[in-house]
């Protein structure tokens, strides 16, 4: 209470920002305070109207010039004042502060991406791995405390980067991916799952989703992809298998007259479409920097943890500075209306 009452005698208590910073719980009160004045009007035309008159001569009396003839006036101030704090504290003015407290239980989730030498094809602009990690950041700026890995892949696969909630440090560690981090050649598609399968085997996140990003076949590596999915199925690992690139005719660098320099591209799928079978997701197939990008944002839509939020409210009333104010004027008023100079000045 002290604590409340320590700028009691503040101006800022009448200040219009102050009042308009509360919050008020009966505002309707406040809508009264204008009838106070009215109230008092009211009562003095009542009581000129309807007064006893008795025509007795007496001496006049000249109040105009004299101060005290207007002390009369203060008793009824006084009142209205008090009348007007009461009202205010009963409008109940108070200021409230909400914390909201966010949290989940988080989706654990391995980024395979592929960075073999045919990822350097122009199809995407600049090419597959850089429109690939464009995406991989925006992917990683739309998650909330989901833990995110990383693992790339050619002709072998590494773990990159263990899971972690650290989106700076997963997005510095993305800029840096190129195709020197690997020097052999070929493509390890079961190897770089069960890298991700042992980065996520011992988590115990209820949700657990591996995202396989390539564009060729499997022709690398001491395990087959298929075995490789069913292993991460067992571990309750859900995939989701995403094919890039275009069939055909693709850009991949230039001659030696600094011309486009075209090679002929295919992209099996029938193992890309079995993994996402087995692991219980979903396989895409993207041509283009933008169908890449629709592709990631499904995929963020599926794996969406629920938030839940805890929202903690502290409501301070301030009715009781006022109900003060409004007793003291009462004593003052109490004081005031008998005193001797008034009760001269109304006989």
């Amino acid at each position: 209470m002290l604590d409340l009452y320590k700028d009691f005698w503040s101006i800022e208590w009448f200040l219009p920002e102050t009042f308009t910073s509360f919050d008020w719980e009966h505002m309707y009160f406040l809508y009264l305070i204008p009838a106070i004045p009215l109230f008092f009007l009211f009562r003095w035309l009542f009581h000129v109207k309807f007064r006893q008159k008795l025509d007795i001569a007496i001496p006049e009396r000249k109040l105009e010039g004299n101060w005290t003839a207007w002390m009369r006036f203060v008793p009824k101030i006084l009142l209205s004042i008090c009348l007007g704090f009461i009202l205010v504290a009963l409008a109940r003015p108070q200021k409230t502060s909400e914390q909201v407290d966010q949290w989940t239980e988080g989706i654990d989730i391995m980024l395979v991406l592929d960075i073999s030498e045919s990822m350097q094809i122009e199809d995407f602009s600049p090419n597959r791995l850089e429109a690939a990690k464009d995406v991989a950041r925006k992917f990683i700026a739309g998650r909330f405390q989901d833990r995110i890995g990383l693992v790339i892949f050619s002709g072998e696969a590494i773990s990159y980067a263990p899971l972690t909630t650290d989106y700076a440090l997963l997005n510095t560690l993305v800029d840096e991916i190129d195709f020197t981090m690997i020097d052999k050649g070929g493509t390890a598609i079961g190897s770089a799952i069960a890298v991700g399968i042992n980065r996520m085997k011992e988590s115990d996140s209820k949700s657990k989703v591996l995202i396989l990003l390539s564009d060729g076949e499997n022709t690398a590596g001491s395990i087959d992809p298929i075995t490789a999915a069913e292993l991460a199925h067992a571990y309750g690992i859900k995939m989701y298998s995403i094919g890039v690139g275009k069939e055909g005719k693709v850009p991949f660098g230039t001659d030696m007259f600094g011309r486009p320099r075209y090679i002929e591209q295919s992209l099996d799928e029938t193992a890309l479409r079995e993994i996402a079978r087995i692991g219980e997701g979903q396989y895409f197939r993207a041509t283009n920097n933008q169908a890449l990008v629709e592709v990631f944002n499904r995929i963020d839509t599926y794996e969406k943890a629920e938030i839940k939020e805890t929202r903690f409210k502290d409501t301070k009333d301030y009715y009781q500075v006022y109900l003060l104010y409004a007793f003291l004027l009462y004593f003052i008023w109490m004081l005031t209306k008998s005193t001797f100079m008034v009760n001269a000045l109304e006989d």
